[in-house]
C-alpha cells in the first residue's frame, strides 16, 4: 500500500488527519517545519503518537527546502495543509511569511506534483477568501478576502485549479470554516475563551460579541478531507462548514454551562481583516462528498474544554 503525503502535519488539523489515517491502516508520510508561529513544542507534543507508529514517517522540513520528487514518488494521495495561519498577523511585515509558506510552498509542491501520478491533490483552504458575507455562501460566490492572510489561501486555491485545467493535477480545494476542537491552536478563539476560564482571567473579546462564525468541530474537518481523497471529484472547491452559525456572545453562555465557571467578558476593538459573519452552504459537499457534519457546538466545545483541562 502506498502512503500518503500529509503537509502541516505536526498542526491542529495536519495531526488529527495524520493520525485517523495512520490508525485507518494507511502508511503516512508527515512533513512540517516547526515555525515559531506559536510552541513548536506543542507542535512536537501533537505528533507523540504518531513518532513511535511504524507507519508514520516524519520529516521536519521547509517545503521550500524540500526535494518533493523522491516523496511524491512513494505517495497515492497529497493532502496540502501546511501553511501560514492567523488573518491578524498578515499584515505589515509578516506577511512575506505568509507569501512563503501559503504561495510559493503550494506552487513548488504543485510543480512537483504535475511530474507524478496521484490519486488527489487535497488543499486546506479557507472560509477567509469570502470576506465579508452577511448569508450562507456557495462556492460560486464572488470571493472578496479582507485580510491578507485570505489574499494568500485565494491565490494558493487558484494555483490549484490552474494545475488541473492545465497538466491535470487533480486538485480539490476545501474551504474550512472556523475549525474547533483538541488540540486547536492557542491564538485561536475557543482556545483563548476556554484558557481565561480555567485561569478565572478575563476573556477578551473583539468586537461587540454579536458576530457570528460557522463553527466546524476537527474531526467533521478530517472526515470530509478524506472523502475529498477518495472521490471522483476533481478541479473542485467545497464549503467545509459546521452548518451552524453562533455569535461570540452565545459561545461563552455555552462555556458556561458546561464548566459551570463563569466567565469575564472584556470586549475591545476589532481588528482589521476580522469578518462580521460567516456561514457555509455545504450543499455542494453533501451531494458530491458525502459529507455532514456530525458534531453539534455543544459536544465540540465539551470535548476541546475537556482536553484543555487535561492539558493544562
Amino acid at each position: 500500500m502506498k502512503a500518503y503525503l500529509v503537509t502541516g502535519v505536526a498542526g491542529f488539523i495536519g495531526s488529527t488527519l495524520a493520525e485517523r489515517l495512520v490508525r485507518s491502516g494507511y502508511p503516512v508520510i508527515g512533513v512540517d517545519c516547526l515555525t515559531d508561529y506559536y510552541s513548536p513544542e506543542r507542535k512536537v507534543k501533537n505528533l507523540r503518537w504518531l513518532l513511535h507508529q511504524r507507519h508514520f514517517r516524519f520529516h521536519r522540513e521547509d517545503l521550500l527546502k524540500l526535494d518533493p520528487d523522491p516523496l511524491l514518488k512513494e505517495v497515492e494521495g497529497v493532502f496540502h495543509l501546511a501553511g501560514q495561519p492567523g488573518v491578524r498577523s498578515s499584515w505589515g511585515q509578516d506577511f512575506t511569511g505568509y507569501l512563503h509558506n501559503n504561495i510559493l510552498a503550494t506552487q513548488t509542491l504543485l510543480e512537483s506534483a504535475r511530474k507524478h501520478e496521484l490519486r488527489k491533490f487535497v488543499y486546506a483552504s479557507s472560509s477567509s477568501v469570502y470576506g465579508n458575507c452577511n448569508s450562507s455562501v456557495l462556492e460560486e460566490q464572488l470571493c472578496q478576502p479582507v485580510s491578507p492572510y485570505g489574499v494568500t489561501k485565494l491565490a494558493a486555491e487558484q494555483l490549484c485549479y490552474l494545475y488541473w485545467y492545465n497538466y491535470g493535477v487533480p486538485t480539490v480545494s476545501l474551504r474550512y470554516f472556523t475549525v474547533y476542537g483538541p488540540r486547536q491552536r492557542p491564538d485561536m478563539a475557543f482556545y483563548r475563551f476556554i484558557d481565561a476560564l480555567l485561569r478565572d482571567d478575563p476573556i477578551t473579546i473583539y468586537g461587540d460579541g454579536n458576530q457570528t462564525r460557522d463553527f466546524t468541530y476537527v474531526d467533521d474537518v478530517v472526515e470530509a478531507t478524506i472523502r475529498a481523497m477518495e472521490s471522483d471529484v476533481v478541479g473542485e472547491t467545497f464549503n467545509i462548514g459546521g452548518g451552524r452559525s453562533l455569535d461570540l456572545n452565545t459561545v461563552q453562555d455555552i462555556l458556561h454551562q458546561i464548566s459551570g465557571l463563569e466567565p469575564h467578558l472584556v470586549y475591545e476593538a476589532p481588528f482589521q481583516g476580522d469578518v462580521q459573519s460567516t456561514l457555509a452552504n455545504t450543499e455542494k459537499a453533501r451531494r458530491l462528498l458525502g459529507f455532514y457534519p456530525r458534531t453539534c457546538i455543544e459536544e465540540g466545545l465539551l470535548e476541546q474544554y475537556l482536553w484543555q483541562k487535561n492539558d493544562s
